[in-house]
Parts: C-alpha cells; structure tokens; sequence
C-alpha cells in the first residue's frame, strides 16, 4: 500500500509501504518499555518532505543547525518524551545497519518519531500519514544477541524533521531541534521545576511500597527520568539540540506508574501527545505537577487496597 506523508499539515509525494502494520509486543516484562522492530513495522520511505507553511512566535537565544540523522518510525502509541528510557529489540539486518551507523557515525544518536495516521483516500484507499512527535535519541547500552541486539535508548529533545534523504536500507532525514520559548524572567519558571520535584520525590517514596511483580524494577521511571533530567549532559552533541535543565524536567513526571492499568497508559499517552505539542515550559510544568499529584492519589488509594488484602 502506498501512501502520503504530511509534516506540519504539508502533503508531501513520499510513499509509505504498510505503515498499518506497525504493531508492538512485550514478551520480556522484566524490561521496561520492551519494543521489537522488524521490516513488519514499517517498510521503505522515499522522495521528501517540504515543510508546512505554519509558523509559529517563538524565541531561540542560539542560532540552530541541522542534522542528518537515521530515523526510526513508530506507531502513535509508542511517543517517546524526552528524558524517558526505552529498551529496543533490533533484529532485522536493515535496523541493525541503522543502529551501527548511530554508533560508528552519529556518535551514537538517532530519532524516534511516529507516524499518525491522518485520512483515507476513498478514491484509490490509499492512507495519509503524519510524521510527528520527533525526538532525539541516545543509545545507552547495546546487548548484542545471537538474533540482533537489545537496544537502551534515552529521549534527548524535540526535532523537527525537515526532509527525507535517503530510504535504503533505513531512513535518513535532516531534522533541526525544537525547543520551549525563552522567558525574560525565570522565577516562576524555577519555583514550579523545585514543586514537581518535591512532587515526584513524594511519589516514589509511595510508588516503592507498592507491592510489585518479581520481574518489577525497583527504581521508577519517574525517579529514572528526573535524575537523568537534573544531570547536566555528557553526551557528545550540538548544544542546540539539548533542552534547558527545566524544560527537561517537565517532561519527567510523563511515566507510567508500577501497576498502571490499560485505561491509565491510555491516559498518559493523550498527556505525552499534549506535552509534545506544549512549547511553554511553565505550562508543562503545571501539568506534570497535576499528573504526579494525581498519581499520589492513585498510589496511596492503592497502597491501602494492599494493606488491607495483607491482613
């Protein structure tokens, strides 16, 4: 099946070979965010995207240059935010080509982004894609395998994908980053970063009195994300393409919580799409301040649950 691909609402003539059938699996449960990836998720892109014509106010202090970088596409369930962790099973030759180049030439960076689905044509039936929600990735660990490798990635920051630049064996395209607007005064900005702090502190010292599975982590990914977010990078990469300190960490609380249920992925999925979309940092962080002191909630109505089936 041959379709469109649309950026910013720009149709473009790219074609894409059943991009239905993206699909996810987690056999492995011990592995957080366990993904498999094969040529049935997504087949080759060709041609190139132009930019929309939409424009957006925005204020960028450093003048921002372009990479050309693999891209790896997913289906819309699977939006990575920036400081979240993932583990990958790469094990199709065309993805494992993808990851050496990322390691031998990319200094070991590539993109996650998702394909939206947007309409059907009902003249030839042919569906129209959105490529969206781009985000810069860092390989953290490869485990290789007898049958391809188990991939560690970290999200990084926003990008904007400018163009296809090559199709075979995997995807290229030039992409530059995107990042939140830049506010004359920080104080507010500052107060509400130190509040979801103290918020996801607070979360975790009840998330790890939940009663876990044997095969559960023990550290959250809520509490993964914001060490990583609080840290100053020390990866090698243009400065532009890494988000300030605080945008980092409004992204932090977008975590699943151990235990969560269909409906409650279901939900933070629609908040990971929001805060993708968001490009005001104070906003998001009010955000992520409701999300966790939700999910205080939610875990201590569960903790007493457990408490009393203890009895």
């Amino acid at each position: 099946m041959t379709c469109s691909a649309i950026l910013n609402g720009s149709v473009t003539g790219t074609r894409i070979r059943d991009p239905d059938s993206l699909r996810t699996r987690n056999p492995h449960r011990s592995v957080p965010h366990f993904l498999h990836f094969d040529s049935s998720n997504i087949a080759n892109v060709e041609g190139n995207l132009r930019l929309g014509s939409k424009k957006r106010r925005r204020c960028v202090p450093r003048i921002a240059c372009s990479l050309q970088l693999p891209l790896l596409p997913f289906n819309i369930n699977e939006v990575l935010v920036p400081s979240e962790s993932k583990t990958l099973h790469l094990y199709e030759a065309r993805y494992l080509s993808l990851l050496d180049e990322s390691l031998l030439r990319k200094k070991k960076l590539f993109v996650h982004f998702v394909l939206d689905p947007i309409a059907i044509s009902e003249s030839s039936g042919e569906a129209s894609f959105a490529a969206r929600y781009g985000c810069l990735v860092l390989i953290e660990n490869v485990e290789r395998l007898d049958v391809g490798a188990l991939v560690s990635i970290r999200g990084i920051g926003r990008i904007k994908i400018l163009k296809f630049v090559q199709a075979d064996p995997y995807i290229i395209g030039e992409v530059i980053p995107m990042q939140d607007m830049i506010y004359d005064s920080l104080s507010k900005v500052s107060s509400k970063v130190m509040e979801v702090r103290e918020a996801i502190n607070s979360l975790n010292s009840l998330e790890i009195k939940l009663k876990a599975p044997n095969e559960a982590l023990l550290q959250t990914h809520i509490t993964n994300s914001l060490l990583w977010a609080e840290r100053e990078p020390s990866f090698e990469c243009d400065e532009t393409f890494i988000p300030s300190a605080d945008e980092r960490v409004s992204f932090a609380a977008l975590q699943p919580i151990t235990g969560s249920t269909q409906s409650e992925l279901l939900k933070l999925r629609r908040q990971k799409l929001r805060a993708m979309d968001l490009k005001d940092t104070l906003q998001r962080l009010e955000s992520s301040l409701e999300i966790v002191k939700e999910n205080i909630s939610m875990v201590a109505a569960k903790l007493a649950i457990q408490s009393l089936e203890m009895r």
